[in-house]
């Protein structure tokens, strides 16, 4: 039998299949293998096997061995693949990756296992205790103590009777010491208990939507309408029916959230996957789900690779999220990549949001997607109020501060109340930039072009873009003036002014400054979540999912800012972000109310959001994308140059250019839009960033696939090409 093997070495190079003699290794289609390479060893996949080759066997090397007990990638795994190296323009090997949790490459993690020990059944505690000699008391003390406690660690065992003792127990067959794995599980403390809940009309037909629908669903549902239990309701459908499950948030934030509900609800038939959990935990859980001993994976962008087999429903919560574009190779869409998957698996697909996006929206109006809509909160409550505050009033009242007068009191009367307060700010940091006063210096990230931020926390400035660090400036290094001023505000210093606006309040902050670790946004929201605090400020990871029940007051500062990004999707991004952070209060009894800061309070998609009126937000939308030619009525395709030499960045723009120029003039019908340019960023990280934009109205694989294969020819050594379909931000 021959095996048809990828190696794991991503190079355009070796993107082909080898055969091997499969010998005595046992290896079958899916399994990862040790093979010989050239002069080396390397690991590899098998995506198939086959009784013949077109290389004569005597010429074939053999497998040496097999990985893993079990075959790692299952037939439907390798077939997502085949469709992601086909989409996405990437090596096989670098898509068969998506499945593995990376340090499982290499051998870089393994099972944990521990040595266990039990008394022998053969003899009682008494016949072995008589047959040790009078002074052999550590060895008595042992036995006693497994006697009474049962099966304990050896090392336990070691430390406290020492390690003879119980080698000597062991050597007299007193003592059965055996392997066992131990599973490394990850939120331990999450999932103790869950209240019984009574669906509402509006969430049992939603539920019935979804379950016989033979389409995708969208399900639209107001904040705080309980998309989150029609989830859990449908998921628990199709595991009492035998299939298996995976559910997606789009942040680590809201992953433990989740999780808990889930945990609550199927007990340890869930495993999480995301990038915030050791090593040893993604592992494990992994290998949970590929065993079967899990069914229901949950976890942010990555797990809809989730080794689960009998696939019966993938739920996409906050579909709207660009967090579920990948942003590195392969740059693969989540929800296309879970409507393939649905596809080869015949399972549901759920795509979950208050605020839809334009594009899935539209599929609901074409019939390409069903839609389930659910327009009232589970409590019965109204919307929360949105008060607007014009901060061109304010400027000219002489407030200067972070904080309107509405707010201020509304922040006021809500801690005298004892309720909370969520403060959103899409601004990490204490300052946007630091100038200077006298010559307009502004200091710079020496590796990118971009402005650096104050971090008070630290005192330094940092870059956003490459997470560079430097000393605060003492004085100006242009012009040596001591007049260095900060501009604007970020997450930082909102939470100095709250403290001297109440000093009595306790104040959280959560932004990616202050959730690095795993535990980082789990701490926070519990804290949050049991009245450890009274205000929480935070950036966009606060804005969505999270349920407190205590909070009644949402004061949104900036809130027009994102409106004039340089970016098509800057209204929608305003109008869900604007909703999302909305809907965080008054989800319980008290009514809940809003204080939308703006300096430009009759923005149309400002006056949607405040009346919480998608439907014309999303007419409006569609009539100025269709009209200036942009998707979901077009494509963007971007090709992407960078590189540290910027000579040489540029000759890759002309090569790339000139090659699409070639394309543009076959299919000139179909662009709308054509050029070559310096990207908006023109460096980060020490590297010259240029690109060739189009906008194209048809033909969009043609297209697509010729500008795959331009970015794929122009890459070298020295600089990176790639294209970008739709992309997320254009900055």
């Amino acid at each position: 039998m021959i095996a048809k093997v990828i190696v794991d070495i991503a190079t355009t190079e070796l993107d082909r299949i080898f055969d091997y003699k499969i010998g005595y290794s046992g290896a079958v289609a899916g399994s990862r293998v040790i093979v010989p390479f050239g002069k080396f060893k390397t690991e590899g996949f098998v995506v198939s096997v086959s009784n013949s080759s077109s290389y004569p066997e005597d010429q074939l090397k053999s497998i040496i061995r097999v990985i893993d007990d079990v075959p790692a990638l299952t037939k439907e795994n390798l077939e997502l693949a085949s469709f992601i190296t086909g989409k996405y323009h990437v090596s096989t090997a670098s898509a068969l990756r998506l499945f593995l949790p990376s340090e499982m490459r290499k051998g870089k993690v393994r099972k944990k296992t521990a040595n266990y020990a039990t008394l022998s059944s053969e003899l009682s505690l008494k016949d072995m205790l008589l047959k040790l000699k009078a002074n052999a008391e550590k060895q008595k003390q042992a036995l006693n103590y497994l006697y009474k406690n049962g099966k304990t660690k050896v090392s336990i065992l070691n430390e406290t009777f020492s390690n003879s003792a119980v080698t000597a127990l062991k050597t007299k067959g007193f003592i059965i010491v055996t392997e066992e794995r131990i599973v490394r599980t990850p939120y331990k403390e999450l999932g103790a208990s869950e209240k019984k809940v009574k669906l509402t009309l509006e969430q049992s037909s939603a539920v019935q939507k979804i379950l016989s629908s033979t389409k995708p669903t969208l399900l639209k549902g107001v904040t705080g309408s309980g998309k989150t239990e029609v989830y859990l309701q449908a998921i628990e459908s199709v595991v009492k029916s035998g299939k298996t499950a995976i559910m997606l948030v789009p942040e680590i934030s809201l992953t433990p959230q989740t999780f808990s509900r889930l945990r609550a609800r199927f007990g340890d038939k869930c495993a999480i996957l995301h990038s915030g959990l050791s090593a040893g935990e993604r592992f494990d859980e992994w290998w949970r789900l590929r065993s079967g001993e899990a069914v229901i994976a949950i976890g942010a962008r990555s797990a809809v690779f989730a080794p689960v087999e009998n696939l019966g429903i993938i739920v996409i919560d906050e579909e709207h999220d660009q967090s579920y574009e990948s942003e590195s190779s392969p740059r693969y869409v989540t929800e296309e990549v879970a409507l393939e998957r649905a596809r080869l698996s015949g399972a549901k697909v759920v795509l979950g949001s208050a605020t839809p996006k334009i594009e899935s929206y539209l599929k609901t109006k074409t019939g390409e997607f069903e839609l389930a809509e659910m327009k009232d909160r589970v409590n019965g409550k109204p919307l929360p109020e949105i008060i607007i505050a014009d901060m061109r009033s304010e400027v000219r009242r002489g407030n200067i501060s972070a904080f309107s007068t509405a707010l201020k009191q509304e922040l006021k009367q809500t801690l005298d109340n004892k309720n909370q307060a969520i403060i959103f700010l899409n601004r990490r940091g204490y300052s946007q930039k630091v100038i200077c006063r006298e010559c307009g210096y502004v200091a710079k990230c020496t590796h990118c072009d971009v402005s650096l931020t104050y971090h008070r926390v630290d005192n330094q400035l940092k870059c956003h873009y490459c997470a560079s660090a430097y000393k605060m400036l003492e004085a100006c290094p242009e012009c040596g003036s001591l007049s260095v001023n900060y501009s604007g505000t970020g997450t930082q210093r909102v939470v100095t002014e709250l403290q001297e606006l109440f000093p009595n309040a306790k104040i959280l902050r959560m932004d990616n400054d202050n959730t690095q670790n795993k535990e980082g946004h789990y701490k926070i929201l519990k804290e949050f979540g049991d009245k450890k605090a009274d205000i929480l400020v935070g950036t966009q990871m606060i804005a969505k999912g999270h349920d407190f029940p205590s909070v009644t007051l949402v004061g949104i500062l900036d809130a027009d800012m994102s409106l004039y990004f340089s970016d098509y999707r800057a209204s929608e991004r305003t109008f869900q972000l604007i909703t999302q952070v909305a809907g965080r209060s008054g989800r319980a009894d008290d009514k809940g109310k809003v204080v939308l800061q703006t300096y430009s309070p009759s923005n149309p998609v400002l006056t949607s959001a405040i009346r919480y009126d998608y439907d014309r937000f999303y007419l409006r939308e569609c009539a100025v994308r269709q009209a200036s030619g942009f998707p979901p009525f077009s494509h963007i395709l971007r090709i992407m140059v960078e590189g540290e030499d910027e000579k040489l960045a540029i000759e890759a723009l002309k090569k790339a250019f000139e090659s699409a120029k070639t394309v543009f003039d076959n299919y000139r019908s179909s662009f709308i839009y054509f050029d070559k340019m310096k990207s908006p960023v023109k460096r980060i990280n020490n590297k010259y960033r240029y690109q060739v934009l189009a906008r194209i109205t048809n033909n969009y694989k043609e297209i697509e696939d010729e500008f795959y294969k331009i970015a794929n020819e122009v890459t070298s050594k020295k600089v990176l090409c790639y294209l970008e379909v739709n992309p997320s931000s254009i900055s």
